[in-house]
């Protein structure tokens, strides 16, 4: 995956995984505290990152159309320790060279990918 991709990381993600993107050459931003859904959706579009969540209110495609959106990841790590919630994304961004366009649930052992 190439490390010019840009990451848009909800107030519910710890800035352990922020560090961790950025070690790895990915542009990183935080939503701003305190906005909705929908204009951490819009925030998304507008900059063409790949939003991070652990909002499972983001899987739900009929509100959030894949292909609306440069990428989805909704993190359904439980408990979301840093270090699972990085493992997780190391797993992604391994895996898999394109996001735009698609919806990815991460759990523990399995990440499940649902096409826009």
């Amino acid at each position: 995956m190439s490390g010019s991709s840009k990451f848009l990381l909800d107030e519910n993600i710890p800035q352990s995984v922020r560090r961790f993107l950025e070690e790895r050459g990915f542009k990183v931003a935080y939503v701003p505290k305190g906005i909705t859904n929908h204009e951490v959706a819009l925030l998304a579009v507008r900059s063409g990152a790949t939003l991070v969540t652990r909002d499972s209110d983001f899987s739900n495609t009929l509100l959030y159309p894949p292909s609306q959106f440069h990428g989805i990841v909704v993190l359904k790590i439980h408990p979301p320790k840093p270090e699972k919630l990085i493992r997780g994304l190391e797993r992604l961004i391994t895996q898999f060279e394109r996001l735009n366009h698609r919806l990815f649930i991460i759990e523990e052992d399995t990440i499940t990918v649902v096409e826009g």
